[in-house]
């Protein structure tokens, strides 16, 4: 099994001027022959505390895919982290192949390996297309990995150490202020929402919404996920590529990063944008265009914070009822964000990354 920091000169220049590259403070690539393993870990900030982050396993079109990934997405959890007001840093870990086809235990034995090596910088846990049984297979070769513990409130209701329902929660903590803020609704009855993804945590998401009155417009690349959201919920299935283009008050992205590009801005017809997916705009200058269009933006990191808050406390001796609590308390952070950017004509992820640097450069 070799963990390998970057070493190599032309490596080197490659990851360095990488545009995706911020000041990451470690980049390991990991391979082990035997099991046929190809990850990164990427390691951004560890100021705040040990960097967590999920290990996301997806059939990358290329290893500079994979890598962009990576270095994006473990900077968002160091924003996500310190907006929170966690004690960790921000860090991710990708695997190179297909979840359905190509892994094996003994593959997430030897990405524990690779984790455990890092000797606690960087904390594990499940993303998309790993999940709880994964973790615990990391488990057995480190301690350095969350979301795996059975989690129980004070009635004795017990689920999995799966964060996507605490994900799925803030992400409608996060949305009920957006549409209290533009919409002046204190409720959610009729509030049209287009969902673009129903995996583990817009399906969560999809059945909140449709619990509190709203009208859910769904699409995913899996037909089989939408048909179950119309029998469930009665919602409207979408084409993918159409679900820029519907009418209505929110369009809530749960799947894939840079999907607010120039190509979809123009097509959106919703008021606001707010949803559970990392990494929702392409270019940071797209966070300035919705505010110059008036949508009214959710910063990612922020609304989609309930998974982090969930693994963090899980290695702490928090009972449930507070980490729910301060899940819900995602909508009080983004009510604030809201206020203050439009005080200081700043659009919302200008101001949400202004407090978070505020929190974790020092």
């Amino acid at each position: 099994m070799n963990s390998t920091p970057i070493s190599e000169q032309e490596t080197t220049m490659r990851i360095f001027s990488h545009h995706e590259f911020d000041h990451h403070e470690q980049v390991v690539f990991c391979h082990d022959q035997a099991t046929g393993l190809k990850a990164i870990i990427a390691i951004h900030n560890t100021h705040l505390g040990p960097a967590l982050g999920g290990c996301r396993m997806y059939p990358y079109a290329s290893e500079e895919e994979a890598l962009n990934d990576v270095l994006r997405l473990s900077k968002g959890m160091t924003y996500k982290s310190a907006i929170a007001n966690l004690p960790l840093g921000g860090g991710k870990s990708v695997i190179i192949g297909d979840p359905h086809s190509d892994k094996t235990p003994d593959l997430m034995r030897a990405m524990g390996t690779a984790v455990e090596r890092l000797g606690g910088r960087y904390i594990v846990a499940e993303d998309s297309g790993t999940n709880v049984e994964d973790m615990l297979l990391l488990g057995e070769i480190t301690k350095h990995v969350s979301g795996i513990a059975e989690k129980c409130d004070a009635e004795g209701n017990c689920r999995s150490g799966d964060p996507s329902p605490m994900t799925a929660r803030g992400t409608f903590a996060g949305i009920q202020a957006a549409v209290k803020h533009r919409l002046g609704r204190a409720d959610m009855e009729g509030v049209r929402v287009a969902i673009q993804g129903v995996g583990s945590v817009g399906h969560h998401l999809a059945k909140l919404l449709h619990d509190a009155g709203a009208k859910i417009f769904v699409a995913d690349i899996n037909r089989s996920a939408v048909e179950q959201m119309v029998m469930e919920l009665g919602a409207t299935a979408v084409a993918n590529e159409a679900i820029y283009d519907q009418d209505v008050d929110v369009f809530s992205p749960c799947a894939m990063g840079a999907i607010i590009n120039d190509q979809t801005i123009p097509r959106l017809r919703a008021s606001i944008v707010a949803g559970a997916a990392n990494n929702q705009l392409a270019e940071k200058s797209h966070g300035q265009a919705l505010a110059t269009k008036g949508i009214l933006y959710a910063p990612d990191y922020v609304i989609n914070a309930g998974g982090v808050i969930d693994v963090c406390y899980e290695r702490s001796s928090m009972a449930q009822e507070q980490i729910i609590k301060q899940v819900d308390a995602i909508g009080e952070t983004l009510h604030e964000i809201f206020t203050r950017a439009e005080a200081q004509h700043k659009s919302t992820y200008e101001l949400a990354d202004q407090i978070a640097e505020e929190r974790f450069a020092s």
